[in-house]
């Protein structure tokens, strides 16, 4: 884990690939350290203020005290936490668009859920995957303008083109290609970068990460 930044209100954590944020009702079963416990180990005790998925990379913020989510959270209730998320989707998207389809909350209701995508890159590689000759992908910005439950993976499977690496909502073919190839069974979805004014300072606040090091064995993104 790489801490971006820290002051005495919150704590910006790079979160790697395929680790749990903390064990909540969803994940009771799951028997492996969570980020917030691997924390508390190294004596930082953390208060996570949103959610990024066990198999998801990039930028979560947690609070410092306790107290302090609700002030982070109200960011996010109010659309003032601008979010982006790289991801690298089967075949080749459209320049830009917006997925507007509702999404299951966790008591099975649906919500509504938007998703804004821009397309950043588009590669063909010379390696069949059923039916095809060769397989096509798009390296896609994502902009949730929601925050529902795996949205970004139900959205990208909505308009058919799943997000390499989802088990759930991803393609399997394109799946255990990229395994038996390239030795990668990881999400290739990665939050990458937050901009948003500080709850108590008033600062004007902007991150932005890298994605993991596995994306480079399939595709070298401009800087």
């Amino acid at each position: 884990m790489e801490i971006v930044f820290q002051d005495e209100y919150f704590v910006l954590i790079n979160k790697p690939s395929n680790l749990l944020v903390h064990h909540s009702h969803y994940a009771r079963n799951i028997e492996e350290e969570s980020l917030v416990e691997l924390l508390e180990a190294e004596g930082l005790k953390v208060y996570p203020v949103h959610r990024l998925d066990r198999k998801t990379s990039g930028l979560i913020i947690c609070a410092r005290e306790k107290e302090y989510v609700s002030s982070f959270q109200k960011l996010i209730e109010n659309n003032e936490l601008e979010k982006k998320y790289l991801a690298l989707l089967r075949g080749f998207v459209a320049s830009e668009g917006v997925i507007d389809t509702p999404v299951k909350n966790e008591r099975g209701n649906y919500k509504e859920a938007e998703t804004h995508y821009k397309c950043l890159k588009q590669l063909e590689l010379p390696i069949p995957v059923e039916p095809y000759q060769t397989s096509r992908y798009s390296v896609v910005e994502f902009a949730p303008k929601t925050g529902r439950m795996h949205q970004l993976r139900i959205h990208a499977n909505k308009i058919s083109h799943p997000i390499i690496g989802d088990p759930k909502h991803g393609n399997r073919h394109h799946n255990h290609m990229f395994i038996e190839k390239f030795g990668i069974n990881q999400l290739f979805l990665h939050a990458s970068s937050l901009r948003f004014k500080h709850p108590f300072t008033e600062a004007e606040l902007f991150f932005e990460v890298e994605v993991p090091a596995f994306w480079g064995r399939v595709v070298v993104l401009d800087k």
